[in-house]
């Protein structure tokens, strides 16, 4: 049986979600805004939450095209608080919209929401060597930047935790335990 970090459980997706996504670095804008969206919604609730309802949020949020929910206005938020798939709280689903109307801008001045971002970790990820999940901060120096900079931007429910969260689940950081059989397999994907 392979060692995984011990926060995957035994639930299927969210196995999948370690063995397959969090620590392997993305790049495409529209996949960044997803998970900055969804790290958004995270907050004050379990991932696991979010990700048994990420289909949903993907088929309510027009598959995460930001010029699309950039436009969204106040018929879109009411369609999205009447959703049930979805988490439905007011706040959480406008800023989703404000920080698409924030990346439409960050790609306008950098070029695109991939630049912005990877330019806190210098376009590397972050190799760290933790041995337990202890080990682990909530936040670090590179995502106060990261959320200082996002809110400079104009854009909301992204503080340092909530940043970290995202660098990790974006391979921004490689915080598999150094004992996870994922930790070589996502260190090795560094380009």
């Amino acid at each position: 049986m392979k060692k995984r970090c011990a926060w995957a459980g035994s639930d299927p997706l969210y196995v999948a979600y370690h063995d397959e996504q969090w620590g392997v670095p993305m790049h495409d804008d529209q996949e960044l805004f997803e998970m900055l969206v969804l790290e958004g919604a995270q907050a004050g609730l379990s991932w696991s939450t979010i990700l048994n309802k990420r289909e949903n949020y993907r088929r309510a949020f027009d598959g995460f095209d930001i010029a699309t929910v950039a436009a969204y206005g106040e018929a879109d938020v009411q369609r999205l608080m009447a959703d049930p798939g979805i988490v439905r709280n007011q706040l959480k689903l406008r800023s989703a919209v404000r920080n698409a109307r924030a990346v439409l801008e960050i790609q306008a001045e950098f070029g695109s929401l991939d630049a912005y971002l990877w330019d806190f970790v210098n376009g590397v990820p972050i190799q760290n060597t933790w041995q337990t999940l202890k080990d682990i901060p909530a936040q670090t120096p590179f995502s106060e930047a990261m959320s200082k900079g996002l809110k400079q931007h104009g854009c909301n429910f992204v503080g340092p935790t909530i940043c970290y969260a995202l660098m990790q689940s974006v391979g921004m950081v490689n915080d598999h335990l150094v004992d996870c059989f994922r930790y070589e397999e996502v260190r090795s994907l560094v380009w």
